[in-house]
C-alpha cells in the first residue's frame, strides 16, 4: 500500500479537523452534565446518525468486511435480523422509560426500578465491556497505523489513543457525537466505491454468484443444519442467539447507543432517533459485507489478488485493508484511510464518552464520593476520559489473539447484555419483578456464560473448565452463551422476585410499562415512531427475501 502526498494530506486534515471540534465546543462545557450527556439539546438528525456511527466502529467497518469473507452473505444477519428489530424496539417501547424517568445512564435507571445493588452490578460490568469494546477498535487502527506507516503496533496504539483523548477531554459528549456525525459520511463517502468497484472487477454480482458456492451468497437457505453454513449455527440458534438475545440486549441496554438518544431535545426525538437510524443501518451491508464477500470470489479467479494471511490461515481483519490496496488509486486511497481512521474513532470515542458517565456518575458519585460540588464531578468526568483510555490499551493487546475482532466483541456482549436484556425485558413490562431478583438474575446469568464458553471449545478458544461440546465456530459459541446466559437470568429473576417483597406501584410510574399513563403524541402522523418503525420493517423484509 503506497501513499503519496495527497492521501497523507487528506488524513492531516481530518485529525485537525476533529481535534478543532473539541477545542470549539469545550467552551460550552461548564458543568458534568454538559460534558457528560451533552444537557439534551441535540436535534434528531444529529442523534439519529450518531446513534448509528456509534455502532460504525472498527467492528463494522474492519470485522464485518472480515466476516463477509469468513461467513459469507450470512453475516448480513447481524444488520437485518440482529439490529433492525431491536433498534424499532427500543424507540418505540423503551426509550419513553428512559427519557421519561430523567435517568442519567442506564445502570441510574436500573437504580430507580430496582435497587442500589443491581445498578453497581451493571455499572460494573458496563465499564468492563466499554474498555474492551474501545480496545478492540484501538487494536484496529493500530494494525491500520501498522500497514500503512510501518510503526510498531505499540507506537500505532499510542498514537491514535492520544488523538481520540484529546477531542474527547475537550469536548465531552458534544464532541464524540458531532464528530461521529462527520465521520457516518466519511465512512459512506470512503467504503461505498471500493463496494462497487470489487463488485465489477469481479463481473458484477452475477459474477460473484457464479465463482462462489451458493452458501456464500445465500443468508437464510442454508440455516437449516449447522453443518450446512461457514456460521455453524442453526436457525433457532441464529434467531435466538442474535436476532433475539445478542441483539436486543446490545441495542435496548447498551448505554453505549442509548447515550446518543438521550442526549436528544425532546421525548419525539429520542424516540425517533433509533428508528431513524434503522433506515441507513439496513443498507450499510453493501457496504462492508458485500466487499468481504466479493474478496473471496476475487482470490479463486486469478486476479492478482490474494486473501491476506496470519499464522498459515487467513486473516480476515486484513481483507479491507487488502481491497483498498488493490483498488483504490491515490486522493481514493487516502479518503478511504481516513473513513477507517474515522470508524476506529467513532468506535472508540464512543466507548470512552459511555464509559466516562457511567464511572462518574454510577460509581464514583454513587459509592466514593456522593455529595461533591459539580465541579469536582466535571474534573473527574475528565479523569475518567484519561484513565479509560489507558485501560482501553491494555485491552487492544487481547485482541490481538483472535482473528477476528467481531468474534471477541460478540463474545464480550453474551457476558454482559444478554442477561441485562433479560432484567430490563422483566424489570420494564412486568411490574412484579424486585431488585432482589433482578441482582440474583444478572450475576447468575453472567455466570452461566462463562460456565457455557469454559465448558465449550470452538477455533481453540474456551473450554478451560473441560469440554463438553466442541462447536463448529467462534459464532456459534458466543449464539449459545448468549442464550444460556439470557435463559439462566430470566428463570432466576422469576424465581427470587416470586419469593421477595415488590416496590409499590406508585414507585414504579414512568418506570415499568403497566403503571405508567400513556403520553399522547404530538408529532404529525409520518414522524410518529410508530409509523416510522412500520416503513422500516417493510423495507427490511424486502431486503431479506432478495438475499433469501
Amino acid at each position: 500500500m503506497t501513499l503519496t502526498l495527497v492521501d497523507y494530506l487528506i488524513l492531516a486534515v481530518y485529525f485537525g479537523f476533529v481535534v478543532g471540534i473539541g477545542w470549539f465546543l469545550r467552551k460550552n462545557v461548564s458543568s458534568s452534565s454538559d460534558f457528560l450527556t451533552s444537557g439534551r439539546s441535540l436535534p434528531l438528525w444529529i442523534t439519529s446518525l450518531a446513534f448509528l456511527a456509534a455502532n460504525m466502529g472498527a467492528l463494522e467497518m474492519i470485522g464485518m468486511c472480515g466476516s463477509g469473507a469468513k461467513y459469507g452473505m450470512m453475516t448480513s444477519h447481524f444488520y437485518w435480523i440482529g439490529a433492525i428489530p431491536a433498534m424499532l424496539f427500543v424507540g418505540v417501547f423503551m426509550m419513553p422509560f428512559y427519557y421519561g424517568s430523567k435517568a442519567r445512564s442506564v445502570p441510574e435507571y436500573l437504580k430507580l426500578r430496582f435497587d442500589e445493588k443491581t445498578r453497581g452490578f451493571n455499572a460494573i460490568t458496563f465499564a468492563v465491556m466499554t474498555i474492551f469494546s474501545s480496545g478492540i477498535s484501538m487494536y484496529a487502527l493500530g494494525i491500520l497505523l501498522q500497514e500503512i506507516f510501518g510503526w510498531s503496533f505499540t507506537f500505532s496504539v499510542l498514537a491514535s489513543a492520544g488523538i481520540v483523548l484529546m477531542y474527547t477531554y475537550l469536548g465531552g459528549l458534544s464532541s464524540a457525537i458531532y464528530n461521529e456525525v462527520l465521520q457516518f459520511f466519511l465512512i459512506v463517502a470512503g467504503f461505498s466505491p471500493l463496494a462497487i468497484l470489487a463488485v465489477q472487477k469481479a463481473g458484477g454480482w452475477h459474477g460473484v454468484t457464479a465463482k462462489l458456492a451458493p452458501v456464500m451468497t445465500s443468508s437464510w437457505r442454508f440455516v437449516g443444519n449447522s453443518k450446512d453454513n461457514p456460521m455453524g449455527v442453526e436457525a433457532f440458534g441464529l434467531f435466538m442467539g442474535l436476532g433475539f438475545v445478542l441483539s436486543f440486549g446490545y441495542w435496548c441496554t447498551n448505554y453505549l447507543v442509548i447515550q446518543r438518544a438521550m442526549a436528544a431535545k425532546s421525548m419525539t426525538d429520542a424516540r425517533n432517533t433509533p428508528v431513524v437510524g434503522a433506515f441507513p443501518k439496513m443498507l450499510i451491508p453493501f457496504v462492508v459485507i458485500v466487499p468481504g464477500v466479493v474478496a473471496v470470489a476475487l482470490a479463486q479467479m486469478g486476479v492478482g489478488y490474494a486473501l491476506p494471511t496470519k499464522n498459515g490461515g487467513p486473516d480476515y481483519d486484513k481483507v479491507l485493508f487488502s481491497l483498498m490496496a488493490q483498488f483504490y488509486p491515490s486522493g481514493m486511497l487516502g479518503v478511504g484511510l481516513t473513513a477507517l481512521v474515522a470508524s476506529f474513532m467513532s468506535g472508540m470515542a464512543g466507548n470512552v464518552t459511555a464509559f466516562n458517565t457511567v464511572w462518574t456518575y454510577d460509581i464514583y458519585q454513587g459509592y466514593i464520593r456522593k455529595n461533591a460540588p459539580d465541579a469536582h464531578y466535571l474534573w473527574m468526568g475528565r479523569m475518567a476520559t484519561i484513565f479509560g483510555t489507558v485501560m482501553s490499551i491494555g485491552a487492544a493487546y487481547l485482541a490481538r489473539s483472535f482473528n477476528n475482532m467481531m468474534d471477541l466483541l460478540q463474545l464480550v456482549f453474551g457476558f454482559v447484555n444478554a442477561p441485562l436484556f433479560a432484567t430490563f425485558l422483566l424489570g420494564m413490562f412486568w411490574k412484579r419483578t424486585t431488585g432482589h431478583g433482578a441482582f440474583t438474575g444478572l450475576v447468575s446469568g453472567t455466570t452461566a456464560a462463562g460456565l457455557t464458553y469454559g465448558l465449550t471449545s470452538a477455533e481453540g478458544k474456551g473450554g478451560f473448565f473441560g469440554v463438553l461440546h466442541t462447536f463448529p465456530s467462534s459464532m456459534a459459541q458466543n449464539f449459545w452463551v448468549a442464550i444460556n446466559a439470557f435463559v439462566v437470568c430470566m428463570v432466576v429473576t422469576v424465581a427470587v422476585s416470586m419469593l421477595s417483597q415488590p416496590k409499590p406501584e406508585s414507585e414504579l410510574v414512568g418506570l415499568v410499562y403497566s403503571v405508567t399513563p400513556r403520553q399522547v403524541e404530538n408529532a404529525i402522523w409520518y414522524k410518529r415512531p410508530a409509523m416510522l418503525a412500520l416503513a422500516a420493517v417493510a423495507v427490511c423484509v424486502a431486503l431479506n427475501f432478495v438475499f433469501f
